[in-house]
């Protein structure tokens, strides 16, 4: 154990742990919007309802992301100095549109938002919604347009007497293949999240309706839980055209990741989908120039690799062995195989789990079909269990693209060994990783009780029922934190 893997561990679990709360921040910023949109356009008090509802656990969640994701950007100096110097020009101006132009957008608005009910007229604070939330899914391009030129970088030049990276073209950067079409497959899966999530708190408050506090309230929850699968089912859909495209660049592209992700040791042509396989994975002794490995078990799909892959069912896809020299030859000797059993098994649960969640919008809108759906507390329940699903598919997504760029921070020009700050010790890192640890387990009880309190105390919290006789107020009570 030294600095270099403590590093990459707190990377990875600060990254992981932020990521819960972005997926849900993106979809559901939208949803809220569509739900106040309805309002503005029906005048029915239910959709105000769910509107101040679901804008409520929204801003909870936001927040908590917001500062988790502060973190992230303090790592890149503490422990990835010299990573942050290779980068740095490069990095600046996709992080500084974040910030700068997404952030303050997103964030400006909200405030707007928040504070504007009954103080700016309604079509004003309708687009105050919509604009928080275009800022959202702006600050993910920016993003994930800097990630994806870690994995593809394009439109820049190596300075040979700094050995920094020099920016030539953002618009490179801002349109690479590989960040656009990640950008489309992880917002569609945030919708899926953000679908689930409506669709699992509706649920619950369904499965309990005979404690609510008003009897039109089942009659809301139903409305919202029919978007929510619907939000589920078309995201669902993007997010398996999106990733076939992803499939295709990653051959392209990253061909060392589709390989390992399916534990190919050998180009194939007409390759099968991998189902379940067994295997090992060794260097060889003689310079550790050539990766030897094999599968004693491998279950698969006839042809599916190949199709998803180049297209064409009888397409070759590039093996690990054969990649594995070509690198070798082309940067030195040295191990460019990423870790091949998590790979294999994130790819698998990634797709697994989303599917999963997928299937819960197929079945729920099946069985919510007619107006007043029968109740049955195993559909509540299992419309529940799609959220955990999907957050885990998300998880694991992040886990396939982030360790399937190593040994590479850089693809092609920085590895990770390489990346590390030089001064920062083992205790250093250990410290702060501990810490952060800490504080991020007291956020998520934090997180967790102030999301379940207000979910058991439902839209009579945010907004409450008139009293029997009285009319629904024509005026809109201020939206208050």
């Amino acid at each position: 154990m030294n600095a270099l893997d403590l590093a990459r561990w707190q990377f990875g679990i600060t990254t992981i742990y932020h990521f819960l709360f972005v997926p849900l921040t993106i979809g559901l910023s939208v949803v809220v919007a569509a739900l106040q949109t309805a309002w503005h356009r029906t005048g029915r008090p239910e959709y105000l309802r769910a509107t101040k509802f679901f804008g409520k656990l929204f801003l909870i969640n936001f927040a908590m992301g917001v500062v988790t994701g502060i973190v992230q950007e303090f790592q890149f100096g503490m422990n990835w100095s010299t990573y942050s110097t290779f980068v740095g020009d490069v990095f600046g101006v996709p992080l500084a549109l974040e910030a700068l132009l997404a952030f303050f957008l997103e964030s400006t608005f909200l405030g707007l938002w928040i504070f504007g009910w009954d103080r700016l007229p309604r079509r004003v604070h309708l687009a105050t919604i919509w604009a928080a939330a275009i800022g959202s899914n702006l600050s993910a391009y920016f993003i994930l347009s800097a990630n994806a030129w870690m994995r593809h970088p394009v439109g820049f030049t190596v300075d040979p007497a700094t050995g920094r990276a020099h920016l030539t073209d953002i618009g490179a950067v801002l349109t690479n293949p590989q960040a656009w079409s990640t950008y489309l497959h992880v917002v569609s899966a945030s919708f899926v999240v953000a679908g689930l999530f409506v669709v699992a708190v509706s649920a619950y408050k369904l499965l309990h309706a005979d404690a609510s506090p008003h009897p039109s309230e089942p009659g809301m929850f139903r409305r919202t839980l029919r978007a929510g699968l619907i939000t589920t089912l078309v995201a669902g859909a993007v997010v398996t055209l999106s990733g076939d495209h992803q499939a295709k660049l990653m051959a392209e592209y990253e061909p060392m990741k589709l390989a390992s992700a399916e534990a190919l040791w050998d180009t194939t042509d007409a390759a099968g989908f991998s189902l379940f396989a067994v295997g090992n994975s060794e260097i060889s002794s003689a310079g550790g120039e050539v990766a030897i490995g094999r599968n004693f078990v491998d279950l698969e799909v006839p042809y599916v690799l190949s199709f998803l892959a180049t297209g064409s069912p009888a397409g070759e896809v590039q093996g690990i062995n054969d990649l594995q020299a070509r690198f070798t030859e082309q940067f030195g000797p040295g191990d460019y195989t990423p870790n091949i059993p998590v790979l294999y098994w994130a790819f698998r649960l990634m797709i697994g789990l989303g599917l999963a969640g997928v299937g819960v919008g197929v079945v729920g809108l099946w069985l919510t079909r007619r107006k007043a759906p029968p109740v049955r507390p195993w559909m509540y329940r299992l419309a529940m269990a799609g959220l955990p699903a999907a957050l885990a598919a998300n998880i694991f997504g992040w886990v396939l693209t982030e360790l399937g760029r190593q040994p590479w921070t850089v693809v092609g020009e920085l590895l990770t060994a390489a990346s590390v700050s030089p001064g920062v010790s083992l205790g250093e890192v250990a410290f702060s990783l501990s810490l952060f640890t800490a504080i991020y387990g007291v956020l998520a009880v934090v997180e967790g009780r102030l999301l379940w309190s207000y979910v058991k105390a439902g839209p009579e919290h945010v907004m409450p029922y008139p009293r029997e006789g009285e009319r629904e107020p024509d005026n809109v009570p201020a939206f208050t934190y």
